[in-house]
């Protein structure tokens, strides 16, 4: 037969834009000559929808749209993910998240979700009951198993066994003959690789052919990537839907059928992390209704990514560059943001900030008598640019992008209402050698980013002579123990065991822990790696833990 997968990009809560959306994909698959249409989890609400769930006409409005797609559906099924509520008379969470068979006019069969992630970035079990048990859908003589996303995930994919069934054995003991997963399964780097290797043995250990439809796009932090597949029974991957991109295809599920592999295998690792922000930063920036964007220009790498992923998401006429320099701040500061801005073709102005310096510091002189200038004159600079910044904002309605990476955030090299201020922080859950290695890949061809950009020393130049490594250590380094200490919470002794200084490892940690505080009141960031700061990473401000 032949499966039409219906990648498509939802908004949170838009049921008639996103029924809307639905229903154009579905036709496209008839088109392609699809006897059965899969879309993602959640498809017709947009995922995940967290405390929306909670209001009360959600789920009702969510039910509507769905009576209104099931109308429009024919002979031809289409197997759409939704929220439903959970049978008020019976214990447990108010609500199930679902997978409707609409055929001919009406929902004809209802599926709910097995297996609820209550972990990393994933919080189901706050809202939805599981099912009970796993039945398959029977059509033209096919038993359909019906899985939703985590239903899927085996326990050699898990950080630990979190589950004590087995939705694919249990469809397969029912006589499912097929599985389909309807999935919203959100990107990190070596995420796709992992998920096709997961999918390839969960089909080849049923024995059943997989057809898999993941969603694409980005709701606030998290990027989905699509990547959907058509796994043959024995494992090996029969077709592929592209990455970070909407996509409608059409396979038949032949028994004989040869493992020709439609789409390329994942992409290389920088070509993931710059589509993932790219699709984050569009995506971001368009579903909260926003048009243009600005951010400030320093001549430095995290800036220059900054701008180039933005102009590359919405367009270089909607992004407005501002270098302000300082007392500090190099001639190659200036040059270099005007030559990014030429090159993308983006907007920049200059504004210095040296006599707003030092009127701020002449009005707080009298409060900081006997004191040497310090750190505070430093964020004084940084301070004034967010305001200038935030005034661009207001003026013209443009959102504001951050420019701070993760290792900055991470260690406190950032200040808070200065740097920090914007809407979204594009590269903050980036590592300091990862912006390198995507600004290179960039220039692969030709040059996007200043090789002046690239290769001078970081610097914040907020003092005289300034280089990042006057404070902090080798990124190299740096970056190590933080995988380390963030995405994998390792010990200090365990660190050290890596190779590092014990000094240096616990110096990281606390200044990791102690900036919390900060990074609490961060914009939101885009999420490329396995744990960034935001969700999935719930850390208290105060506590006195250390190990």
């Amino acid at each position: 037969m032949k499966v039409g997968i219906a990648q498509i990009n939802a908004v949170v809560g838009d049921f008639p834009g996103n029924a809307k959306r639905l229903l154009q994909a579905y036709r496209e698959c008839l088109e392609k000559g699809a006897e059965l249409v899969v879309s993602p989890e959640m498809g017709l609400v947009g995922y995940p929808p967290r405390d929306l769930v909670f209001k009360s006409q959600f789920v009702p409005k969510c039910l509507q749209a769905l009576d209104y797609l099931a109308s429009e559906i024919r002979e031809v099924p289409f197997l759409v993910g939704y929220v439903d509520h959970h049978e008020s008379d019976q214990p447990g969470k108010p609500f199930r998240n679902g997978a409707a068979w609409l055929e001919n006019g009406e929902v004809r069969a209802r599926r709910w979700k097995t297996l609820l992630p209550t972990y990393d970035v994933f919080d189901e079990r706050r809202y939805f009951e599981p099912s009970e048990r796993c039945e398959p859908i029977e059509w033209n003589g096919r038993k359909f198993g019906v899985t939703i996303c985590e239903d899927i995930w085996t326990d050699d994919y898990l950080d630990r066994p979190f589950y004590r069934r087995d939705p694919v054995r249990e469809l397969k003991a029912a006589g499912a003959d097929l599985i389909l997963n309807l999935s919203a399964s959100p990107f990190h780097l070596g995420k796709p690789e992992q998920r096709e290797e997961m999918l390839a043995s969960v089909a080849r250990e049923a024995g059943l052919p997989l057809v898999y439809c993941n969603a694409i796009g980005a709701q606030d932090q998290l990027v989905f990537d699509g990547h959907s597949l058509v796994v043959g029974g024995d494992g090996e991957v029969l077709a592929r839907l592209g990455g970070f991109e909407e996509s409608c295809e059409v396979w038949n599920l032949r028994q004989d059928a040869a493992a020709t592999a439609c789409g390329r295998m994942p992409q290389p690792p920088c070509e993931q992390l710059w589509r993932a922000l790219v699709l984050g930063l569009r995506d971001y920036v368009t579903k909260t209704g926003f048009e243009t964007v600005c951010l400030g220009l320093s001549g430095g790498i995290d800036s220059a990514l900054t701008a180039a992923v933005a102009a590359e998401a919405l367009g270089p006429d909607k992004v407005h560059g501002l270098t302000m320099p300082s007392p500090y701040s190099s001639g190659g500061s200036v040059s270099d943001s005007f030559a990014l801005a030429e090159t993308l073709g983006i907007r920049c102005d200059e504004v210095r900030i040296s006599e707003i310096f030092e009127e701020v510091k002449s009005t707080m002189a009298p409060l900081f008598v006997g004191e040497d200038e310090d750190v505070t004159e430093e964020n004084m600079q940084a301070r004034i640019r967010g305001l200038l910044l935030m005034s661009l904002s207001n003026k013209f309605n443009h959102l504001l992008l951050t420019t701070g990476n993760k290792s900055e955030l991470a260690v406190g090299y950032c200040t808070i209402y200065g740097d920090m201020c914007g809407g979204l922080a594009v590269i903050s859950d980036l590592p300091k050698t990862r912006v390198y290695d995507v600004c290179r890949w960039l220039n692969r061809e030709r040059e996007i980013i200043p090789w002046n950009t690239i290769d001078k020393p970081p610097s914040a130049e907020l003092r005289p002579d300034q280089k990042d490594q006057d404070s902090l250590p080798e990124y190299d380094v740096l970056d190590g123990i933080l995988e380390a200490y963030v995405e994998k919470h390792l010990s200090t002794d365990e660190i050290v065991g890596l190779g590092y200084e014990e000094d240096l490892v616990r110096w990281v940690q606390r200044r990791v822990d102690l900036n919390e505080w900060k990074r609490q009141q961060a914009a939101p960031g885009i999420r490329v790696t396995s744990k960034a700061f935001g969700m999935g990473r719930r850390m208290p401000i105060v506590q006195r833990f250390t190990g």
